[in-house]
């Protein structure tokens, strides 16, 4: 039987069958040159600038060893604990809680309107969240022990000072972190609530806050454990709470007392940090 004539023979340029895929070309050894340059020039600026702010503020590593012997010192005298002191410091300490709840909560109510206010994408109009945002950022300006020395100088020594300091602090904190959150979330209940006629108050009710509710209840908890070692401090400039014995342990030299206090100090925010996660896990 003769071949068919017209079958066309195997051309050399066709890959044979037993031939695997294309060869990938080899990956470049590394990143463009420019890119390369780029990317040296910006760590060789951060390095400039670090070593520029570290002789300027004399934070050098010759410091640092000459001020280890006096650290050491400091240490010796603080321990041990002086134990008997315990008892002198619960309710100052009982205060500092007390202060620090009032003021984190006050301060959260308060953020709530002024985030939704700032949000565009709930308040589009500029004339009011561009004013709100600049209150709100004048508010975090101003720190917190400067808050309860304003406070002190009006309304006299004692916790409720503090708390109106820690009322700002929060109010500040907690509207910043919510405002960003609110317009973080997903825009498309907002516009199918829009789009079927809700009014304004029912996209914020039932769009709005089911999805910033967890993110707010987390920026509650982490500033409520911030405001209880921030309490601790404002008493310093008489703002009530356990600082007023801080500051006057410290005055007398006595570092065995301001190490119990310091520890008993620990041990609050580590039991609230605990009981926060426990919290986040059930609420959120």
């Amino acid at each position: 039987m003769k071949p068919d004539s017209t079958a066309q023979p195997l051309s050399s340029t066709q890959p044979s069958p037993s031939a695997g895929p294309p060869q990938p070309g080899k990956p470049s050894a590394g990143p463009p040159l420019p890119g390369r340059y780029k990317r040296y020039a910006t760590w060789m600026i951060f390095i400039v600038v670090l070593v520029a702010c570290s002789i300027h503020t004399d934070a050098t590593p010759y410091q640092l060893i000459v001020g280890l012997p006096e650290m050491g010192k400091l240490l010796e005298e603080m321990f041990p604990p002086d134990w008997s002191y315990l008892p002198t410091i619960w309710k100052p300490m009982l205060e500092t809680i007390q202060i620090a709840i009032v003021g984190t909560t006050l301060g959260a109510i308060l953020a709530v309107p002024v985030a939704l206010l700032c949000a565009y994408n709930v308040m589009p109009r500029k004339l009011i969240s561009l004013p709100m945002r600049t209150i709100l950022n004048l508010v975090r300006t101003i720190p917190d022990l400067l808050f309860a020395s304003i406070f002190v100088a009006v309304f006299g020594i004692g916790p409720f000072a503090g708390m109106l300091a820690l009322l700002f602090f929060s109010f500040g904190i907690i509207a910043k972190l919510t405002f960003e959150a609110i317009e973080a979330i997903d825009p498309g209940p907002l516009e199918a609530m829009t789009a079927v006629g809700a009014s304004r108050i029912q996209v914020i009710a039932f769009g709005v806050v089911p999805q910033a509710l967890p993110y707010f209840v987390s920026y509650l908890l982490y500033t409520f454990e911030v405001n209880v070692r921030a309490a601790s401090v404002l008493g310093l400039v008489g703002a009530g709470g356990i600082g007023l014995l801080l500051d006057r342990s410290l005055g007398l030299f006595r570092y065995d007392r301001a190490s119990i206090i310091i520890l008993l100090t620990l041990v609050i925010v580590l039991a609230i940090d605990y009981g926060s996660n426990l919290l986040r896990r059930k609420l959120l």
